[in-house]
């Protein structure tokens, strides 16, 4: 009986030790449960662009400008992030970057959108109208949302892996308009934090049409956005991320790419909207928010 009793607890023993071993291999970096159960929710994140409309026009220097700022931040650190304000000044005009991270380790993958719109709806096809501020519900919102909507959902602690920033640049969008320039949040952001070095830079602008069609932008780097379309084809967003080449922009990728890191720009640039007093919250879907949601966070669990 006694010769039975402890093969019983040599074989509960092994079980134990054994169980220990799944669990172990289970809890691995690679499987990251927390990572796995995480889910983007398209509807919360539409709901992100609905806010940041209500405000009104973000133009610089705007009371609403202001007011998104504090909105961004404030989600940004009930979400477990610490934020940094990067105050800078470029041709006579302050801005104001927001810097999300989850500590002070340097970031392997950059995650960016801006959240300024345009001084002018200077394409809108009634001239009276060329003169109001755009409320740039996909041209400023719509990646604004997403980022927020991943900020929520990406895990925190030891599951945090790869260290990511997400940085909501300022002064984009206001090019061929007399003392301003396009791009000047993300320039100022590299001239300040021009010793970073990582692996991935990803912009998200414009991702948010409810008719999304996104081409490999010409200028990104090649390998970079291989690996992102070839992740939205897995989900089934084959018909949305298209693997042809379409077009050539000028966005915040482009000071990353002139440092030599990899870059990508993922938008959709056949918006009959874009820099329209019509860019508004009805043209965007939240159904398109959660396929480009969808595909950044299973590209980033990899």
């Amino acid at each position: 009986m006694k010769k039975e009793r402890s093969h019983i607890l040599l074989l509960s023993s092994l079980l134990v030790i054994f169980g220990g071993i799944l669990v172990w291999i289970n809890l691995s970096p690679r499987t990251r449960p927390e990572f796995a159960s995480a889910k983007f929710d398209g509807e919360r994140a539409y709901a992100d662009v609905l806010y940041q409309t209500e405000l009104g026009a973000r133009i610089p220097d705007s009371a609403a400008h202001a007011q998104v700022r504090v909105w961004m931040q404030d989600e940004l650190e009930k979400a477990g992030w610490q934020v940094e304000t990067q105050v800078f000044e470029m041709l006579g005009h302050r801005g104001y970057n927001l810097i999300a991270s989850r500590d002070d380790s340097p970031p392997e993958i950059i995650l960016g959108a801006h959240y300024d719109n345009r001084i002018y709806a200077d394409q809108d096809p009634d001239v009276e109208k060329r003169k109001q501020a755009l409320i740039g519900a996909n041209d400023g919102a719509s990646g604004v949302a997403v980022l927020l909507e991943l900020a929520r959902v990406l895990p925190a602690g030891e599951q945090a892996n790869p260290s990511i920033w997400l940085v909501f640049f300022d002064l984009e969008d206001n090019g061929r308009i007399p003392t301003w320039d396009w791009i000047l949040g993300s320039r100022a952001f590299l001239a300040e934090y021009d010793t970073l070095n990582p692996d991935a830079v990803v912009i998200l602008d414009m991702i948010g049409d409810a008719d999304l069609q996104i081409y490999l932008e010409r200028n990104s780097d090649p390998e970079l956005r291989a690996e992102i379309w070839a992740q939205a084809a897995e989900l089934g967003y084959e018909d949305i991320f298209i693997t042809e080449e379409k077009f050539s922009m000028l966005d915040d990728h482009t000071p990353f790419l002139e440092a030599g890191m990899p870059a990508v720009d993922i938008i959709d640039f056949d918006y009959p909207y874009w820099h329209t007093s019509e860019d508004t919250a009805d043209k965007v879907s939240a159904a398109s928010l959660q396929a480009v949601g969808d595909t950044m966070l299973a590209w980033l669990k990899k």
